[in-house]
């Protein structure tokens, strides 16, 4: 599969990318912990097959200290030990939130509640707009055929503001 167009290569979608990455940053900064953030980028990324983003989230992730064990289970994540019940409630959301024509309901009233439940405001606000920007991201990623495998950590970096 060849890479279809470098988003880079056009001035408006640059900025766009730029502008992406930077409101990452503001995420970054929130209350919401780092390592749920990576769990739901990663879990977001697979349920959609963006190689590209998973190959990003899984070494950003490894970058930050998570371990190999609970990335490797993120798939399978209502089957292990590994993830706490806030990180299981996230994890929840992303995938409901992720494949919203899969229910009727979209989000379940029951996802929500337990989101909720271990959540305060700032960290629901950061959740929902993680889901929502890295569904985004794979959207982008996967229509232009990117291609994961060469992602090296902080590559992203120059385009901050």
């Amino acid at each position: 599969m060849t890479v279809r167009f470098n988003l880079f290569d056009s001035p408006t979608a640059a900025k766009v990318a730029k502008r992406f990455y930077n409101t990452s940053l503001a995420l970054q900064e929130s209350t919401l912990p780092d390592t749920t953030r990576h769990l739901v980028e990663l879990r977001a990324s697979q349920i959609n097959g963006c190689g590209f983003c998973v190959d990003i989230h899984t070494k950003e992730a490894t970058a930050a200290g998570e371990t190999p064990l609970r990335l490797n289970l993120v798939a399978a994540w209502r089957h292990t030990t590994v993830f706490t019940a806030p990180e299981r409630a996230a994890l929840a959301l992303t995938e409901e939130a992720t494949r919203l024509a899969d229910s009727s309901q979209s989000v379940s009233d029951t996802t929500w509640s337990e989101a909720r439940k271990h959540y305060d405001d700032d960290q629901l606000g950061a959740l929902v707009c993680t889901i929502a920007l890295i569904n985004a991201a794979n959207r982008m990623s996967v229509t232009l055929h990117n291609q994961g495998g060469s992602y090296e950590p902080d590559t992203f970096t120059a385009l901050r503001d």
